[in-house]
């Protein structure tokens, strides 16, 4: 019997046998093809840069970034450095392409020819809601940003400089209770269960519960119900999307508004010379008005050096370092041609920091914003179309946390580690910016 078996047994592991030496010959001619294919592309008019490994790409040293006390834009900054202002990479199995001239950002973000749309990662819709102003198509966003667009106007506006200014009063009051105040943790504010909240109060104010309340939500709500429903051509805005882009603002207004006032402050202590000049500015307006009395829309147009902070401020900590954009054609940017499908980021962080548009560029020196930039070197808040809605609330809050912070406190930081925070979606402190403070009497 046993006779019987072995050359059973002996076919059977020679079949084994080729099908693994089978399997590694494809194997390898699929990577020799792969090797080969990234061979042609170096040699071609396509950004330089590097693929990676087989179907990972580089996505394990973007990871390892991301965790890292550096940020995640380490990563783009030693590609930068290696392969110049334009350069490819692959991050988990998709091509992206960086740039940072101001001609580029320009094209892109300007999108005459329609060449390109507004990209995020899948982590973000999931965020926001793929309703959001930040995931809509070309088309939806219009939509949704027509909407929305009279809720920052002046008078919006004004309504809001009072309301921020209350909260940020109250807010200030309990530092006196403190002896270590973290700036971030007090300049964000919790958002758990928020969509619940959210859907609660739409569904109650549709049915005119609670009577009228002068607010977002409210103004957003009138407005939706002077429109009409046409399912093919509609005018106005479902409950979700409402929930979605809300949601949005607080978390675009919020993350990145406390994380840039947090660098704000951080950049303030290590300028004693800046801060001078910004106090006496805050102490004149005092003398005008009053500690007292909230402030105004016109009280923050009498800033105009504080509104040189804040502009600086921003463009030195890049709170948002690239805006993402999905190439919807083939088409060529600096030379080089770009694949339909294709991520392309304009890197904000490296047009903010090119010492051809700013001078000293890593010098904090609001005073450079005394002369006009040039068109399309201040990226803060994105260019174009689809510009930051919240442009001049994100603004208004910052200048009007300057104002209280300085009028009410000394302060001191006492933690001038620049680390990042790991995993955070937005540059931020790891540290929070914790600061010593003493509050300031008046007579």
């Amino acid at each position: 019997m046993a006779t019987l078996l072995l050359p059973n047994l002996e076919f059977g592991l020679s079949c084994y046998a080729l099908l693994v030496l089978g399997a590694l010959l494809f194997l390898m001619y699929q990577l020799v093809k792969m090797l080969k294919y990234q061979n042609q592309e170096s040699r071609s008019d396509i950004p330089p840069g590097s693929r990676g490994l087989p179907f990972i790409g580089e996505t394990l040293q973007f990871m390892a970034a991301i965790n890292s006390s550096k940020g995640f834009y380490d990563f783009v900054r030693i590609r930068r450095l290696r392969y110049g202002n334009c350069f490819r990479t692959n991050i988990f199995g998709e091509t992206h392409v960086f740039v940072s001239r101001t001609e580029s950002a320009k094209a892109i973000l300007n999108n005459d020819s329609g060449m390109f749309t507004k990209r995020y990662i899948k982590s973000i819709a999931e965020l926001v809601g793929h309703q959001s102003l930040l995931c809509a198509s070309q088309q939806h966003h219009k939509l949704i940003r027509s909407r929305l667009s009279n809720l920052f106007s002046s008078n919006s506006l004004s309504l809001f400089v009072k309301q921020f200014d209350e909260l940020v009063v109250e807010n200030l009051r309990s530092w006196e209770h403190k002896t270590t105040v973290v700036v971030l943790d007090e300049a964000l504010k919790a958002r758990k269960r928020i969509m619940s909240i959210i859907e609660k109060e739409i569904s109650e104010r549709r049915r005119d519960l609670g009577g009228y309340h002068e607010d977002f939500l409210e103004r957003l709500l009138l407005e939706d119900d002077k429109g009409c429903y046409d399912a093919t051509n509609r005018s106005t805005l479902s409950d979700a999307e409402i929930q979605d882009n809300i949601l949005t603002m607080i978390i675009a207004g919020q993350d990145t508004t406390a994380s840039a006032i947090t660098w704000m402050v951080k950049y303030l202590d290590e300028n004693p010379e800046v801060f001078h000049i910004l106090r006496n500015e805050q102490f004149q307006l005092i003398r005008k008005t009053s500690s007292e009395s909230f402030l105004t829309l016109e009280d923050l147009n009498d800033m105009p050096y504080s509104s040189k902070v804040v502009k600086e401020s921003l463009r030195m900590a890049s709170v948002v370092p690239w805006f993402p954009r999905l190439a919807l054609h083939n088409c060529e940017i600096e030379g080089f041609k770009i694949k339909k499908g294709w991520n392309v980021n304009i890197d904000a962080r490296e047009v903010h920091l090119d010492a051809t548009l700013y001078k000293d560029p890593n010098k904090f020196n609001p005073s450079r914003f005394e002369d006009e930039s040039k068109p399309y070197s201040f990226l803060a808040f994105g260019m174009g179309g689809r510009t930051c809605l919240g442009i001049n609330m994100a603004k208004t809050m910052m200048l009007v946390f300057l104002h209280r912070l300085i009028t009410t406190y000394r302060w001191k930081v006492i933690d001038p580690d620049s680390r990042i925070e790991k995993w955070a979606m937005f540059s931020r402190l790891k540290s929070g910016c914790p600061v010593i403070v003493t509050p300031i009497t008046y007579a």
